[in-house]
């Protein structure tokens, strides 16, 4: 078998269980998550591969008074939100920190990028162990 191929399907395999892990988390946000109103108050400047980019930080309060913040798990180009703006925030109960901004975007965009990434690597996989 080839490296490439063990590689593509390895890293596609970790790609599906990412997207099935936050498809479950999205599936439970929509079953058991309490809305509310949240605000975006920073947006922090963080640096990965790509270089610097910005990701706001949105503060809420949840059903007990308590103040929580979270940055979306959603990043990147076209995923930002201006410092100021008011967002609905789905969160659960019983753990507040998982919480998501209630847009496409953001709750159901992960998943879809997650599980087209896991399929692209594992057709790679395929298409390596087929032609090798």
């Amino acid at each position: 078998m080839n490296f490439g191929a063990v590689l593509c399907a390895v890293a596609g395999l970790g790609l599906l269980v990412a997207a099935v892990h936050e498809g479950r988390v999205v599936h439970r946000l929509r079953r058991h998550g309490v809305h509310t109103w949240g605000l975006v108050v920073d947006n922090v400047r963080t640096t990965d591969r790509d270089g610097p980019k910005w990701v706001p930080v949105i503060a809420f309060t949840d059903r007990l008074g308590y103040r929580v913040e979270f940055s979306p798990r959603a990043q990147g180009t076209g995923m930002g939100l201006a410092t100021g703006r008011q967002v609905e925030v789905v969160y659960l109960a019983q753990n507040p920190q998982i919480a998501r901004v209630r847009m496409w975007r953001h709750v159901v965009g992960p998943v879809v990028f997650l599980t087209f990434g896991a399929l692209v690597f594992l057709g790679f996989g395929v298409l390596i162990a087929v032609t090798s």
